[in-house]
């Protein structure tokens, strides 16, 4: 249902590109922006993509499972019951011209009103359902007393979706407990299926630090400073200079507050002013889409910190990824409620070892000790003792770091990850074979 611009679209795309290899073809139906940094047609470029663009008026703009205040696509629980209709046809109709009747299972994203779609135009094609966990925040939300207007119907509905899903998939084994209270399903319909890496593109490679940093914050810069003119933040040669001679430490994130850029420029200034950091060691946040951000974009708080060394290297496609974790040493994201944390896995893909918080995905992903380290969530002393520890032991890092880039591939290579989501696929459209053929008239 979501544009492409989120964990989950890389998910399907990389699931898309896979499972044809293990004997299943796949159509993609998927929301769409073409007038803006949202097109599925460039980003699902080479795969059978059938676009639903809300630009166009195919659907009204999807909502989303966080109720960020001023943004379009508002929190699902406060849409009514028109409004839900209103999606649920658009996407009845995306779903016929695909034929999705003719298919053998229905790989359903987050829980939206694509199933009820999906079960209005195909009820007799199985459903296998992909949690990424934001949906299980807002339940959680909603179980906490969250006071929106539509709450209760959304729990209803979402249960009911999930329960009628052939499997579920899990990213990571605490999500299991987490549906089966949140849902109601039952735990043996739990897949876990956990986001992976293209190992054909995430590795180590040569990059001249020096020229790379050098071309993405003087010269071609996409760092922006919040406000009403968001210009790009130019640096100058002399301010980078430490990028090429220290430690570089590179969090990858979108600016919301979930992520905790802001403890994590603090932790680092904290770090700094106590000379815990090596003299050289720099930050470098590279994200945050232009526009978007919550709270207090990460540019204020290198300010009122004091911070040095930070630099905002703005956003880059997924393509660019590789060269940028390569040119850094270690991998770190503060966020507080990361339901996998697919940046950690690639970061360990180019051999950087991660610094996450200890919850849910990256308690999972990371191995405290021996692949990274993890710290309590907002917890800016722990955060801070962490980077110290990893840009100021040279040693420790690159054995952290050659152990996480061995566990990726072990563990997060998007083709075993596939092969394992064709036999589910497989399993699924058998038994619905069964079920159709015992239904099946007897001459």
């Amino acid at each position: 249902m979501f544009f492409p611009r989120g964990g989950s679209a890389h998910v399907a795309r990389a699931l898309a590109t896979e499972l044809p290899a293990y004997g299943w073809d796949v159509t993609l139906v998927t929301g769409s922006l073409s007038d803006s940094h949202g097109d599925a047609r460039a980003f699902y470029q080479g795969l059978d993509v059938r676009p639903i663009d809300f630009a166009a008026g195919d659907a009204p703009m999807h909502p989303s499972f966080e109720d960020r205040p001023g943004a379009t696509d508002g929190v699902f629980a406060a849409v009514d019951d028109a409004g839900f209709e209103r999606h649920v046809a658009a996407w009845s109709r995306a779903f016929a011209a695909a034929d999705a009747d003719a298919c053998d299972v229905l790989h359903l994203h987050h829980l939206t009103p694509l199933h009820e779609a999906a079960a209005r135009v195909a009820p007799d094609v199985p459903v296998v359902t992909h949690l990424h966990g934001t949906e299980l925040l807002m339940l959680e939300e909603i179980a906490d007393g969250a006071p929106w207007p539509h709450a209760a119907a959304w729990v209803r509905r979402m249960r009911r979706w999930a329960q009628d899903s052939e499997r579920i998939l899990v990213l990571s084994p605490g999500q299991v407990d987490r549906a089966v209270a949140l849902l109601g399903v039952d735990p043996d319909r739990c897949v876990l299926s956990p986001n992976g890496f293209d190992p054909e593109r995430f590795d180590e490679v040569e990059v001249d630090r020096a020229a790379h940093w050098r071309r993405h914050l003087v010269t071609s810069p996409r760092g922006w400073a919040p406000g009403e003119d968001e210009g790009s933040i130019a640096y100058t040669e002399a301010e980078i200079a430490p990028l090429a001679r220290g430690p570089v430490a590179i969090g990858v994130s979108r600016f919301t507050a979930v992520k905790r850029l802001g403890l994590l420029v603090r932790a680092w200034a904290g770090a700094q002013a106590a000379g815990r950091l090596p003299q050289d060691a720099s930050l470098v946040l590279l994200g945050g889409y232009p526009g978007e951000w919550e709270g207090e974009h990460p540019y204020d708080a290198v300010a009122a910190s004091g911070a040095r060394n930070v630099f905002l290297a703005g956003w880059h496609g997924h393509d660019e990824l590789p060269a940028f974790l390569s040119a850094a040493d270690v991998n770190v994201l503060a966020s507080v409620r990361e339901q996998f944390g697919s940046v950690l896995v690639e970061g360990m893909a180019c051999g950087l070892p991660p610094i996450a918080v200890d919850r849910f995905g990256p308690a999972d992903i990371v191995e405290d000790g021996v692949t990274g380290w993890l710290v309590p969530p907002d917890d800016r002393d722990a955060l801070a003792d962490a980077l110290a520890e990893a840009l100021g032991d040279p040693v420790e890092r690159r054995r952290r770091g050659r152990r996480a880039w061995h566990d990726a591939r072990e563990r997060y290579s998007w083709p075993a990850l596939a092969a394992d989501l064709a036999e589910v696929f497989d399993e699924v459209a058998d038994v619905a074979d069964g079920r159709l053929s015992e239904q099946a008239p007897v001459a």
